[in-house]
């Protein structure tokens, strides 16, 4: 099984490549012929996810869907965040206790 800190950073990482995907599909909105990147988010065995980034098989912008993806993505970056700091004042608190 994973470290509860490893599991957190690959939900971070997972985060951020939705996000650079969305800022990619906004940037090229006026591309002609643009087909949008989707991430593909897999469990991994003990803990934690993996991502892939596809391209859509259709043409065409999808703003909406990137707007709400870039809000996913500060969400879930955030709520890792707070795992981490969870962790890290769990730990604390143990190293405590034992000194």
């Amino acid at each position: 099984m994973a470290s509860i800190s490893s599991i957190a950073l690959s939900g971070m990482n997972a985060a951020q490549t939705q996000l650079n995907a969305s800022a990619h599909n906004v940037a090229n909105l006026p591309t002609e012929g643009f087909r949008r990147h989707e991430v593909v988010a897999s469990e991994q065995a003990g803990g934690g996810v993996t991502t892939q980034t596809v391209r859509s098989p259709r043409e065409g912008a999808a703003l909406e869907t990137d707007v709400v993806t870039q809000l996913q993505a500060k969400n879930a970056f955030l709520a890792n965040l707070a795992v981490f700091k969870t962790n890290n004042a769990m730990t604390g608190a143990l190293l405590d206790d034992k000194a």
